[in-house]
């Protein structure tokens, strides 16, 4: 399989000096964004007790931001197709500070999940045409180290956002963090106004582009292959924290505290993976779009099968978060690559995947684990992501 050199960007854009102030401030806007969808998480029993609900209602505080997310992602360009998308990446990140904010006040579930809905759409805005606003920044050539900055954000709010979320409310308290969050994406909201350059949209916003991007030779299976590796993935990881606790040390099986360490080894590993996945990205985007999703098989199935050493546990799962937060990474490459014409098209389904295999996994997952057990969940999830590998290898071979 070999790399084909970068297609110029229909927009004309070349090399140019890296702007990373804006690169910097599209890494910070993308870590708050992530954090905020995710805090509930941390702080759901506190959530339920001042509201009066119980934590499972006030766990719909993600799903139905994930469900927002699934809608926006393909229909942002359809229903703004003029405005200057660094403009939108600013009304993006306005909208989650407006999310954030009401959030923090809200006295019932009600306006708690209009609120989250609100987050939802500016989340997927943002993610959809961060892409676009990359290839402006970067130009054709140097697109994944660009893309590698808006990852990075994702993954260390997976690392360290909703931690310091937890850690915060203990001094300010549930709302005081939603308030917080408030303040600092406004401040973005700013700084993106300020240091991003002006990115005219593609003038396809239609939804005839999507369907074009699709058939276009190879796109379909790569779609459906992104789609499946990220299902494989979290039908696993969704479901890490079971797995973990079937680990021993000594024949004892671990405590919390051992479970805390080795999902902090998964966030760092993917920290350190998004680094050096973007020094070569760009001239191996289709090799590793087969080599990623092969090796997170391969760990998903080792979590399994050693699950009485701690150590090799340790290493399993520092690699399977090197190989995934990459996957972003490389699939926005790929698509940025392989039809730059469709940059906010290609984004659009992208983050449209994500989204819809986010929710199969939780929904399909839970329902499995229960029925036949967290080895087989396991198993299932490393199969899928073999034939996702197995797609990005065919879709590499049409021209």
């Amino acid at each position: 399989m070999t790399t084909t050199a970068p297609v110029p960007l229909a927009s004309g854009v070349g090399p140019q000096p890296m702007r990373y102030g804006a690169l910097l401030v599209m890494m910070a806007t993308s870590f708050l964004l992530v954090t905020a969808e995710f805090l509930p998480g941390g702080l759901l029993t506190d959530i339920a007790a001042e509201i009066g609900v119980t934590p499972g209602q006030a766990g719909q505080m993600v799903t139905v931001t994930a469900l927002a997310g699934l809608i926006v992602a393909p229909t942002i360009g359809l229903m703004l197709p003029r405005l200057d998308r660094r403009s939108l990446l600013v009304w993006m990140a306005v909208g989650a500070t407006v999310s954030n904010i009401i959030v923090a006040v809200a006295p019932s579930l009600p306006l708690l999940l209009l609120a989250r809905v609100l987050l939802g759409g500016a989340l997927s805005g943002f993610w959809s045409m961060s892409v676009t606003v990359a290839a402006r920044i970067a130009g054709p050539e140097r697109l994944g180290r660009a893309v590698m900055f808006t990852t990075a954000g994702t993954t260390l709010a997976t690392v360290a956002g909703i931690p310091l979320g937890v850690l915060l409310s203990q001094a300010v308290d549930w709302r005081g963090v939603f308030g917080i969050a408030a303040g600092a994406t406004a401040v973005l909201a700013v700084a993106l106004r300020i240091l991003l350059p002006s990115v005219p949209a593609e003038g396809a916003a239609r939804l005839s582009a999507l369907v074009e991007t699709v058939r276009r030779p190879g796109m379909g299976l790569g779609i459906v292959g992104h789609v499946l590796v990220v299902l494989g993935h979290f039908l696993a990881y969704t479901y890490i924290r079971l797995a973990l606790e079937r680990v021993q040390d000594g024949g004892a099986v671990i405590g919390e505290s051992t479970v805390i360490v080795l999902l902090a080894l998964f966030g760092v590993g993917g920290f350190v993976g998004n680094i050096v996945f973007g020094m070569f990205v760009d001239r191996a985007y289709r090799v590793l779009a087969v080599i990623a999703p092969l090796a997170m098989a391969a760990t998903v199935l080792l979590l399994i099968l050693l699950s009485g050493s701690l150590f090799a546990i340790g290493a399993i799962v520092l690699l399977w978060g090197f190989f995934f937060a990459s996957w972003l990474l490389i699939v926005n490459t790929w698509i940025g690559h392989r039809m730059p014409d469709r940059l906010e098209a290609g984004g659009s389904l992208v983050v449209m995947g994500f989204q819809a295999a986010i929710m199969t996994a939780a929904a399909v997952g839970g329902a499995l684990v229960d029925g036949i057990g967290i080895a087989q969940v396991y198993t299932i999830g490393a199969v899928v992501l073999v034939v996702g590998a197995v797609l990005f290898g065919l879709a590499g071979r049409a021209r």
